[in-house]
């Protein structure tokens, strides 16, 4: 089963909970055991997996990004001034794999999905969800 979420970003760069949206598609595939796999479409984006309890962490890690890797000192600045975002999206990855266990998502106390905005704000950013069912 595959369905997409739609998000609206309001940020250059952001970190944003899509937790609840993910967790939703697994509750409405039927899948009670598999895998959720989580694919943030566009060379800027990404997805992670990190604490979501206190939001000081997506902020933290923005702005470690954001002075690991400076915008405007890349050669495909030159092309429309985003090479940072495209760096900061290869390293983070573009998706995530989580286990489904008795139909919910296989997450920690503490873990949220976050969609991952390196080159907004964009009117139209999509995730694919994808779920495979163990048939065992």
């Amino acid at each position: 089963m595959r369905k997409t979420i739609e998000l609206h970003t309001g940020k250059r760069e952001e970190l944003i909970d899509i937790t609840a949206q993910v967790a939703e598609v697994v509750r409405g595939s039927g899948v009670r055991d598999g895998l959720v796999n989580v694919y943030a479409q566009g060379a800027t984006a990404a997805i992670m997996i990190q604490e979501n309890w206190d939001a000081s962490v997506p902020t933290d890690v923005v702005n470690f990004l954001r002075k690991l890797i400076p915008p405007g000192v890349w050669l495909h600045d030159a092309q429309d001034n985003n090479g940072d975002a495209h760096i900061k999206a290869g390293l983070v990855g573009p998706s995530e794999t989580i286990p489904v266990i008795d139909g919910r998502l296989g997450l920690s106390r503490w873990q949220g999905i976050f969609f991952c905005e390196f080159d907004g704000p964009r009117e139209k950013r999509s995730v694919v969800c994808t779920l495979l069912a163990d048939r065992t």
